[in-house]
């Protein structure tokens, strides 16, 4: 049972993505947990947890051989390690519910302990909040507008309180009196108040959906707008650092990019290091680059590695400039949260055997946290590639006026398996917690437009070369979660911890 829950859970994102299971995908492990000791809870939480990230990270083996060289009998022992990590964090929850013997303390611990989880996943060691419950309803939008109040969590929180609430009475409690001691909701088997709680808390978030929506597309009707094209190159990651293939690769991108030239774009999107080369260090490139640009009266955002001199070392970004028509910068932004052991190595100093899965010029250094960059009514907000899953870097970028987020990636490394859908659904969530549009700019896919309440507006393939043009609204509106951003999370972890200290007092 434990182990179907993994599975379940997997199931509810893409590539199989049938959303509805994450509601009741808990409901088996929740069932065998609650006659549980805590010890024996821990050890069911933490197979579920084997049995989902080992399935929803799978992709990961792939990668590791492919672009980090890694033989097989490395690179599967990692990925058991990395799921082997998330699932601790399935094994407390369960571990803390079979400590709560009162149905009611498990019906409140049960939603805020996921949270309160959730929220540490996203910031303990460096984060890797890749998956989280609620992104699994990325295309219910009526139930998501919640996330521009609560953020992700909210979505989470209200999946975990309709697993616990459907959970039924395990049957040898049946007959034991009035009150049994009985760890999980009541769910159908009991008196129906949580469910009632359940339908009704349904029913005001879809409400909730429904009004923000039509006062959302009233107010993008009413806001300026740009015109955003975004180009997807589909560079092979073979060809992508190889000295001969540099300049066809530029060239590429100013001919895709030339195509939709006549719509008159404000800005023009390239992808993570689509220039793979220091620009403004490689005078002939750059001078191809620039020539090209000046050609089109149209601002670029570039995708190039950056580098800063010091006295005793040289510094490396991975950055993105923001080019003028006359091809000069009007500003750059320094990646700010950089993936372990592809952009940085962590404990380096204290453990120096630590190699880097993928292979770069050099350990890469940290950007300042909610910088914008600015032209004209422009003001972009924008995340290179994995930093779009960390919900507070996007509500920083929007609570500092952006009126547009852009998230450029390279995800060829994922190739055609489900972490490039995984990948773009969770940038649908940046676009509804800040009410903001969002162009994504892909190497190989996914790139496009998402709309201030998560449609998708259009979207390419996998693995072909792209250029699309939208005209999208510059909301400046900011919402609850942009001005007070992960309140409810933190409000969670403190829920969790006075729910369990007065249950410990009975």
């Amino acid at each position: 049972m434990a182990i179907a829950s993994g599975l379940l859970l997997t199931a509810s994102f893409p590539k199989i993505g049938i959303s509805q299971l994450a509601w009741v995908a808990l409901v088996p492990l929740l069932g065998v947990i609650s006659e549980s000791s805590a010890k024996q809870a821990f050890r069911l939480g933490f197979i579920t947890g084997l049995a989902h990230y080992l399935t929803l990270l799978y992709w990961l083996i792939n990668t590791m051989m492919t672009y980090g060289y890694l033989p097989v009998w490395v690179a599967v022992p990692l990925l058991f390690l990395l799921a082997a990590y998330l699932s601790l964090y399935i094994g407390v929850f369960s571990m803390v519910l079979s400590l709560c013997r009162k149905p009611i303390y498990c019906m409140m611990m049960a939603p805020v302990l996921w949270v309160a989880l959730e929220y540490l996943r996203t910031f303990l060691l460096s984060g890797f909040p890749w998956g989280l419950l609620g992104y699994s309803q990325v295309n219910h939008l009526h139930l998501i507008q919640i996330a521009d109040i609560f953020g992700v969590y909210g979505v989470s929180f209200l999946i975990v309180f309709a697993n616990i609430h459907l959970t039924p009475r395990p049957p040898s409690l049946k007959g034991q009196g009035e009150n049994p001691p009985l760890r999980f909701g009541e769910g159908f088997s009991g008196r129906g108040r949580g469910f009632f709680a359940l339908i009704l808390l349904i029913g005001g978030t879809y409400g909730y959906g429904v009004w923000q929506i039509n006062r959302s597309d009233s107010l993008a009707k009413s806001s300026p707008s740009a015109k955003i094209t975004v180009v997807q190159g589909n560079i092979p990651q073979t060809e992508k650092w190889d000295q001969a293939f540099r300049t066809s690769t530029a060239l590429k991108y100013l001919d895709l990019s030339m195509s939709h030239i006549k719509e008159k774009p404000d800005l023009v999107v390239w992808p993570e290091t689509s220039m793979p080369f220091y620009f403004f260090y490689d005078p002939i490139l750059t001078k191809v680059v620039q020539e090209g640009i000046r050609s089109t009266n149209a601002h670029f955002l570039i995708g190039s590695p950056a580098f800063l001199e010091k006295k005793n070392e040289t510094e490396y970004y991975n950055s993105a400039y923001l080019i003028a028509p006359d091809g000069n910068s009007e500003g750059r932004y320094d990646k700010v949260h950089l993936v372990p052991y592809g952009e940085y190595v962590p404990l380096k100093k204290w453990m120096p055997f630590l190699g880097k899965i993928v292979e770069h010029v050099g350990d890469f250094k940290s950007g300042k946290k909610g910088s914008t960059l600015q032209s004209g009514n422009l003001s972009l907000g924008l995340q290179i590639c994995y930093e779009i899953v960390f919900p507070a870097l996007s509500g920083a970028m929007a609570q500092n006026g952006a009126t547009l987020l852009v998230n450029i990636t390279n995800d060829a490394w994922f190739g055609t398996s489900s972490a490039p859908y995984q990948h773009f659904d969770m940038a649908v969530f940046r676009a509804v917690e800040n009410k903001r549009t969002l162009a994504r700019s892909a190497n190989t896919g996914i790139s496009g437009f998402i709309d201030p309440v998560g449609r998708i507006i259009v979207s390419t393939p996998l693995f072909k070369e792209a250029a699309v043009t939208r005209t999208v609204p510059l909301i400046t509106e900011k919402t609850i979660y942009t001005r007070f951003g992960d309140w409810f999370a933190i409000t969670c972890c403190i829920a969790a911890v006075l729910i369990f200290l007065r249950r410990s007092k009975e």
